[in-house]
């Protein structure tokens, strides 16, 4: 690795940490981040595959309440640059990046309590009509997410590949295995999440249905993903609720309005 690319690197690492926050473009995400990071290498086959596997592993990580989940930005990037820069195996990067998500919660807490800081001052710019002040805290909120990631890859930067692999090697294999096998199972518990979240019992037929299709059939990704939406687009014009004329749709058109009717003599009562 030369001085561009490991600049490259760091830049990569600030923006995944910019974006744990901002969540636009979802540069934290796995799959986004290793790619970037594999393309920034020369590796681009490698930050996908290792993207893909650990998207699988963080699709149920979210924050619920004041409760922080795993940090997939920190474990991506730092995860993805040993597996290209020492020669580890996409298994091992996976295994690597389950502690270091954890790792990255703590930094994670860490940064917004710091920024809670912000918030009171933010309030004393607002009372004292200073705009470019609460401009200038929240830029430096971003900031800091963005030297929390950046600052743990320079470190693993500057650390020789020899001495990451020594240091791999001396990890006794029942561990790195055990993390492994953890991993598997965080894939499936990140999925059920997921699904959880979005089943619907009327739907659920079409879900096993692609599981099928994929397991009876030789079509790729885009080809059922075209399948899907051809039956998703027939499903809406022939169902009944999605039509205000059918006689499903009426009723449930008149139930709403009447819902709407009296929520708005409560506002006016209020």
């Amino acid at each position: 690795m030369n001085a561009f690319q490991a600049i490259l690197v760091l830049i990569v690492a600030f923006i995944a940490g910019c974006g744990s926050v901002l969540d636009e473009a979802q540069f934290h995400r796995p799959l986004v981040a290793c790619t970037l990071i594999g393309l920034v290498l020369g590796h681009l086959s490698t930050g996908l595959v290792l993207g893909s596997s650990l998207e699988l592993i963080a699709l149920g990580w979210m924050n619920v309440g004041a409760a922080m989940a795993p940090d997939a930005a920190l474990a991506s990037v730092i995860s993805a640059v040993m597996v290209i820069n020492s020669g580890l195996s996409v298994k091992e990067g996976i295994a690597i990046a389950i502690p270091l998500a954890v790792a990255g919660q703590v930094l994670t807490i860490l940064v917004r309590t710091i920024t809670a800081f912000f918030e009171h001052q933010a309030d004393k710019f607002a009372e004292n009509d200073n705009p470019r002040g609460i401009e200038f805290l929240q830029l430096t909120g971003l900031v800091l997410q963005g030297l929390r990631i950046a600052i743990p890859t320079a470190l693993v930067l500057l650390v020789s590949p020899k001495v990451v692999q020594q240091g791999l090697e001396a990890v006794p294999k029942v561990i790195t295995n055990g993390l492994a096998v953890a991993g598997g199972f965080i894939v499936v518990v990140g999925y059920a999440m997921v699904i959880n979240m979005m089943a619907t019992r009327y739907l659920m037929p079409f879900f096993f249905l692609g599981f099928l299709l994929a397991a009876v059939s030789q079509l790729n990704l885009i080809a059922l993903g075209l399948m899907g939406l051809c039956i998703a687009i027939v499903y809406i014009q022939l169902a009944p609720k999605y039509h205000n004329g059918g006689h499903g749709g009426s009723d449930k058109a008149g139930k709403t309005e009447d819902l709407d009717d009296e929520l708005e003599k409560e506002l006016d009562d209020f």
